[in-house]
């Protein structure tokens, strides 16, 4: 099956389902016959997956809102340059979990106002946004009880708290409302399935 190559980002609070939506789109695109890439950040490439280790594990004050946004920024170019932009210079659709949108709500809007500082680095290091981004819109309560439920090494941003989760739902709601020409809001309360099949939909009909 022959489609323009699309970029296409999950964003949502820890907890929200996203990655397992991603994963389930990816199958479902796959199933029809579009080449898929499926990839996540921080991660997607050999040296971006080192980074990941650095801001995920640990305390939660390990590092400055700053000092992450660099070491973000740090492991998106390299995943740019690896994995996206290769993929989508062969006509592959690829599907990311998590891209920009988790940096300007997690370390521009979170620990302090450094929303400016992350657009400017994106600008100068990054300079693409998604064609679509889907949005799984959670309860923060319920998002942050699932996400410490999974009991990973990978819990430093969980470790912040619920309050934390509840300020990131509205802030990607408001970033929904400011780039509402690529954002589509799915609620991610219902069963996976149910999801999913809204999910698939949203997508196919930005394919079309």
């Amino acid at each position: 099956m022959s489609t323009p190559a699309r970029f296409i980002t999950f964003e949502g609070i820890d907890g929200s389902g996203k990655s397992t939506q991603a994963r389930l789109l990816a199958d479902a695109l796959r199933a029809q016959g579009h080449d898929v890439v499926l990839t996540r950040e921080p991660g997607g490439s050999a040296g971006a997956e080192e980074i990941r280790s650095l801001v995920l594990e640990g305390d939660p004050d390990r590092w400055s809102a700053e000092t992450e946004i660099l070491l973000f920024t740090a492991a998106r170019r390299d995943h740019l340059e690896r994995t996206i932009l290769p993929s989508l210079a062969q006509g592959k659709i690829v599907i990311c979990d998590r891209f920009a949108d988790s940096t300007r709500m997690y370390q521009g809007l979170s620990r302090g106002d450094l929303r400016a500082v992350v657009d400017q680095l994106h600008s100068l290091m990054i300079g693409r946004e998604p064609d679509l981004t889907v949005l799984i819109d959670m309860d923060p309560d319920l998002g942050h009880a699932r996400a410490k439920s999974r009991q990973t090494s990978e819990e430093r941003f969980e470790d912040f708290g619920a309050a934390l989760q509840a300020q990131m739902r509205q802030g990607f709601l408001a970033l929904a409302q400011e780039f509402s020409d690529r954002f589509r809001v799915i609620d991610g309360t219902r069963d996976i399935d149910t999801v999913a099949k809204t999910v698939l939909t949203t997508v196919l009909a930005d394919l079309a």
